[in-house]
């Protein structure tokens, strides 16, 4: 006779993941206090005594109390009773401290602390469940435009030298537009003849004047628009790779218009944080020092030819202006201690410019080299009532190292304040430098209020959905019904788990991707339970009816869900935003199903009808 048992082991083994499912889950019902998250400005600046003094006094003037207060060596967080609490200790805290930190409003899990020890923490939620910030960002596409107009400039005389076409002057008109003087039309004719061969993007008209002969050059409008195209498409991709590095999940980066790129960062409230790493338009220059000029007479004015003035710990120093090497050269950096155990950056270069690096390097050994860090930043001007956005470079040396051997791919960038400035600069090398400078247009918050409302319909969805399931499950097979519900609610259980430790956020489209979980997860029992019927009906046993149906129906729900599955992976890959909400939450219930819908209630199952001389059972029939 057969009968249907699982060893202890394999019961422990399911009890034990259905219990970690549970614990894992178990923060996601505590929800969040309203928090103020309180950080310097840069890494210089420490949260310390004299702060948390100056907090509590703003505060106390202000008649508002905190519930708790965290402190970690770079940021404070304090914990708030209501939304009206935090939002005027915001306030009163900026007041209190000025630009020297940075005040963002925050939310906080209230997550018990014998779950904290255990690693357990909520889920993320996204944009639309939880708010989070919106930024419209503006790229000044036209100065890089009028860099590659110029390196076209620079090319095209020097293809007219090496075709031997004389021209008696260049110049650029407007950002588009291209201008070359020749002494004659044939000279003139044969300059066309090459440029129209070796550079079609641009379209050449020729002026012939008795006192003048010139070539107009104007890039061609299809031209124009896929530098344009190109332009955007490479910020945006350096936008995801920072919004990665920021361990930001399901974000959101699109073009709008011809010039603006759109970010919404879901669940993100320290938006000083996120402002400050995305919109840096940052890299890395490397100079030699010019040790044999006297820095004091430059900075009173005797500024040596080739030579640019700089200070660095309070002094004077001369650099070269000879780039050595470029921060587009790095492919890799990552955060380290040097020898000396201050923070440092580990750099690897590619081959573009390596070679020139190792070579002066090498010349070089025994004097200064500076590492220089630029960055341009933006500002919004209002000028006869209209906003126009204005570019300032800034530069400043980090660090002004001897060069003790000749530098290859491998090398290590020191000088660096805090373990902090290296991992945001490591964050900033490794994501690459923008292109283009941005300016901050829009800065919206999603709020919380909306997110409520959103949670409510999902939350209601999910519920809506599973009691129909269960209630049709109970009526129509009865007890062995009450066993897939059971199945179904440990399933929900274990991807609420699951997205928690991963991770991963939680979006409105996400819960509609759990409820179709839901509904697909019991499809597999009702393949078992029709299987069983039809078993029993034959004149099988109650053991070998429940055997075969888990068995015969095993292939056959096996090949459902990796079709399902597939379709979920294409869906994530070739998704974007609400189409990989979806994709992640059904192909986590998917996995999940298969384990609580076969193996969960087969060891229900078995403990129920596993022994020996069952007659009847409870499926419906």
């Amino acid at each position: 006779m057969i009968t249907n048992r699982y060893p202890l082991w394999k019961n422990l083994l399911i009890l034990f993941v259905v219990v970690i499912g549970f614990i894992y889950a178990l923060p996601n019902i505590y929800g969040d206090y309203p928090a103020v998250q309180v950080t310097g400005a840069n890494a210089a600046i420490k949260v310390d005594s004299g702060t948390i003094s100056a907090i509590n006094s703003a505060l106390q003037a202000g008649s508002v109390s905190y519930q708790n207060m965290q402190q970690e060596d770079r940021f404070l967080m304090l914990q708030f009773n209501s939304t009206d609490a935090q939002l005027k200790a915001k306030e009163l805290i900026q007041q209190a401290l000025g630009d020297s930190y940075l005040v963002a409003i925050n939310l906080e899990p209230a997550v018990p602390n014998w779950l904290k020890k255990m690693k357990a923490s909520p889920m993320k939620l996204g944009l639309d469940l939880r708010g989070g910030v919106h930024f419209l960002l503006q790229v000044d596409v036209d100065s890089i435009l009028q860099q590659r107009v110029e390196a076209d400039l620079h090319n095209i005389t020097q293809t007219l030298r090496d075709e031997r076409v004389r021209y008696g002057g260049v110049s650029r008109r407007g950002s588009h537009e291209l201008v070359l003087q020749f002494r004659d039309v044939e000279t003139l004719d044969k300059a066309v003849s090459v440029l129209n061969q070796r550079y079609p993007q641009f379209t050449w008209t020729k002026t012939v004047l008795p006192d003048h002969t010139e070539l107009q050059g104007v890039l061609s409008q299809g031209s124009l628009y896929q530098e344009r195209r190109d332009i955007l498409d490479q910020e945006m991709n350096i936008l995801r790779n920072r919004v990665n590095e920021l361990g930001i999940s399901e974000a959101i980066v699109q073009q709008q218009g011809e010039s603006r790129i759109s970010v919404d960062l879901p669940g993100v409230q320290d938006t000083a944080q996120a402002k400050d790493i995305l919109g840096k338009t940052a890299t890395l220059e490397f100079h030699l020092v010019d040790d044999t000029a006297n820095a004091f007479a430059a900075e009173s004015g005797a500024m040596p030819a080739g030579d640019r003035l700089y200070m660095f710990n309070g002094q004077p120093i001369l650099l070269k202006n000879q780039i050595v090497l470029r921060g587009s050269s790095i492919v890799s950096a990552t955060s380290a201690f040097g020898d000396d155990g201050r923070p440092s950056v580990n750099v690897r270069l590619n081959g573009e410019g390596q070679g020139l690096f190792t070579k002066i390097t090498a010349e070089n050994i025994g004097h200064p080299m500076a590492v220089v860090y630029v960055e341009v930043k933006s500002k919004v001007n209002e000028v006869n009532g209209k906003s126009e956005i204005t570019y300032q470079t800034d530069r400043h040396i980090i660090s002004a190292p001897i060069i003790q051997s000749a530098l290859g791919s491998n090398f290590q960038v020191t000088g660096l304040k805090s373990a902090d400035e290296a991992r945001t600069l490591a964050l900033l090398l490794r994501a690459g430098a923008l292109p283009a400078p941005l300016t901050y247009i829009e800065e919206r918050q999603v709020g919380p209020s909306l997110g409520k409302e959103n949670i409510h319909k999902g939350v209601l969805s999910v519920v809506v959905g599973m009691a129909l399931v269960i209630g049709f499950m109970a009526f129509y097979y009865r007890l062995m019904g009450m066993i897939a519900n059971l199945a179904l609610l440990v399933n929900l259980v274990m991807i609420v788990a699951i997205l928690s430790i991963l991770g991963a956020t939680l979006t409105l489209p996400g819960i509609a991707g759990v409820v179709l979980t839901m509904g697909m997860a019991v499809d597999a029992n009702v393949l078992i339970f029709e299987r069983i019927r039809e078993e029993l009906r034959n004149g099988m046993s109650v053991p070998a009816s429940i055997f075969a149906g888990y068995e015969k129906a095993f292939v056959t729900i096996l090949d459902a869900n990796i079709t399902t599955l597939i379709v979920a992976m294409v869906l994530f890959g070739l998704g974007s935003g609400v189409v990989k909400g979806v994709a992640v939450t059904l192909t986590i219930g998917i996995i999940t199903s298969m384990i609580t819908a076969i193996t969960g209630t087969r060891a229900l199952v078995n403990l129920m009808y596993g022994r020996r001389g069952v007659k009847h059972i409870s499926i419906g029939i």
